[in-house]
């Protein structure tokens, strides 16, 4: 099995209650915006069913569906061609997770109740007992609960549907800032101080702490991919 298959079977979980269709989708787009599958790579259509034992059809429902959204292109004379994800597209997301993300924390801080700040700042510690045993993993699942817990509290279902279809992409992005050991202790740092400013419904706190901590996390994002050439 080829190295790309191989990677787009790492992330293609049959146990999930989904279509055979969407769980294709699923796996490429994952795959993709790992890096896993490289820019300018040839997709064929015919290797990946043959060495998955799977129809050409959700392959070719999933390609549709990533050209759509820009993760890959259809060449003339060459077929489905990997775009992967640009230094552009970095900016782009970030600046859409500035909006989203101060507006859902601004709304939670409203909404929450002291037990539910009881069970954040108990999340927050526990972030900073992994990070202390050099846990990496455990400190992404628990930056990754942080977020997920503000979103939940927002009481935005709309607001959080929409971070859901980027959740892909975050997960890219985050892993890449949150892997230097200095950036974890500086976003642990910065979760604890909108902790604080949602304690004290300080908004301009929360928008001005949130932006920086969000610029932080692009500029480690950019200076990986340059890195790693990717333009």
């Amino acid at each position: 099995m080829s190295t790309i298959v191989e990677a787009v079977r790492k992330n293609l979980d049959l146990t999930q209650n989904k279509t055979l269709n969407v769980l294709i989708y699923e796996a490429f787009r994952k795959t993709i915006i790992l890096g896993d599958i490289p820019a300018d790579t040839r997709i064929n259509e015919k290797v990946f069913a043959e060495e998955l034992n799977i129809s050409r059809t959700p392959i070719r429902l999933a390609m549709k569906q990533l050209v759509n959204e820009k993760l890959v292109v259809h060449v003339p004379k060459i077929g489905i061609v990997v775009q992967g994800i640009r230094v552009k597209d970095a900016y782009e997301i970030y600046d859409i997770r500035k909006s989203l993300d101060t507006l859902a924390t601004i709304k939670a801080m409203n909404k929450m109740t002291e037990q539910d700040f009881r069970e954040l700042k108990e999340l927050l510690e526990r972030g900073e007992a992994y990070n202390k045993a050099d846990e990496t993993e455990l400190v992404l699942q628990n930056f990754s609960d942080f977020n997920a817990f503000i979103y939940e509290k927002s009481q935005m279902l709309r607001l959080k549907s929409i971070v859901l279809e980027l959740q892909a992409y975050l997960v890219y992005f985050r892993d890449i800032a949150i892997r230097s050991s200095k950036r974890r202790d500086k976003a642990l740092e910065e979760h604890w101080l909108i902790y604080r400013g949602m304690k004290t419904k300080n908004v301009e706190q929360i928008t001005l702490i949130t932006h920086e901590h969000l610029d932080r996390s692009l500029q480690f994002i950019l200076a990986e991919m340059e890195r790693r050439q990717i333009d």
